[in-house]
C-alpha cells in the first residue's frame, strides 16, 4: 500500500488490518514515551515482521476535544491527525459529549440501530455496548465504532487477522466473535494497562520499552 513500509508484506502471508484505540494506547504509552514522539508506522513494521502479517490498512480512533474547553489543545490535536493522514493512517473521530445513563443509552441504541448490522452481529454489539452502568460519563463511541469495524471486516472476508491496539477488556465479545466466524485477532499494547483476560483469551502481543524505542521518529540502528 503506498505510504507504507510494511516488512511483514514480505511474507506475503496473512491480510491484516490495525485498529488502533488511541486513547487506550496515548494513556498507557505516556508512562513511557511522549506518545507523539511514537511512529505509528514504524510500530507497524514492527507487528508485520513479527507475525507475517501483510497490514493492509492502519486506522487510527479517536475523540476530538471541544474547541471552546481549550483552543490550543484543539489545534494541536487536530495537528497530529493531519500528520497520520499524511502518513496514510485513516483517522476516524467521534466528538467528545458528557451524557447522562439515560441520554447515553438512547444514543447508543440509535448509532447502533443505523450501521443496519445482520443477524450475527447485533446481538453481540446489543450485549456489549448497551449495558452502560455509570450514571454519568464521558463517552466517545470509540470502542463501539473499533469492535463493529472489526467484525465487519472479518465477516466479509476483507481480513484474515483482525489487530487490536488496545488493552481493555471491552473488546473481548468483539473478539470472541471474529474467533467464531473463523478470523485471527491479535491485541498489542504496553505492559501497563493491559487486561489480563485479553492476554488469556487470545492472541497477544506486550511491547516492552526496548521495542518501543525502536519506534520512536528519531531512532537509528
Amino acid at each position: 500500500m503506498p505510504g507504507f513500509m510494511f516488512l511483514g508484506g514480505v511474507f506475503m502471508d496473512k491480510k491484516a488490518i490495525i485498529f488502533i484505540d488511541a486513547n487506550n494506547w496515548y494513556h498507557n504509552l505516556k508512562y513511557y514515551f511522549k506518545p507523539s514522539s511514537v511512529d505509528i508506522c514504524k510500530f507497524g513494521d514492527i507487528v508485520s515482521k513479527k507475525y507475517e502479517l501483510d497490514i493492509l490498512e492502519i486506522r487510527w480512533y479517536t475523540s476530538v476535544p471541544d474547541i471552546e474547553d481549550n483552543k490550543l489543545k484543539y489545534i494541536q490535536h487536530m495537528s497530529f491527525l493531519s500528520n497520520l493522514q499524511k502518513q496514510k493512517i485513516k483517522v476516524i473521530t467521534r466528538k467528545l459529549q458528557k451524557l447522562s445513563t439515560k441520554e447515553l443509552k438512547k444514543k447508543r441504541k440509535e448509532m447502533v440501530e443505523s450501521w443496519d448490522l445482520c443477524e450475527v452481529c447485533k446481538p453481540i454489539v446489543d450485549e456489549a455496548f448497551l449495558d452502560i452502568a455509570d450514571n454519568q460519563k464521558k463517552e466517545k463511541g470509540i470502542d463501539v465504532w473499533i469492535a463493529v469495524d472489526m467484525v465487519k471486516e472479518a465477516i466479509q472476508e476483507n481480513v484474515d487477522c483482525c489487530v487490536l491496539i488496545s488493552g481493555d477488556a471491552d473488546f473481548v465479545p468483539a473478539f470472541n466473535l471474529i474467533k467464531e466466524i473463523g478470523k485471527d485477532v491479535l491485541s498489542v499494547s504496553v505492559p501497563r494497562g493491559y487486561s489480563n483476560e485479553l492476554r488469556q483469551k487470545f492472541p497477544y502481543l506486550v511491547l516492552k520499552k526496548e521495542e518501543l524505542n525502536k519506534c520512536l521518529k528519531d531512532y537509528r540502528k
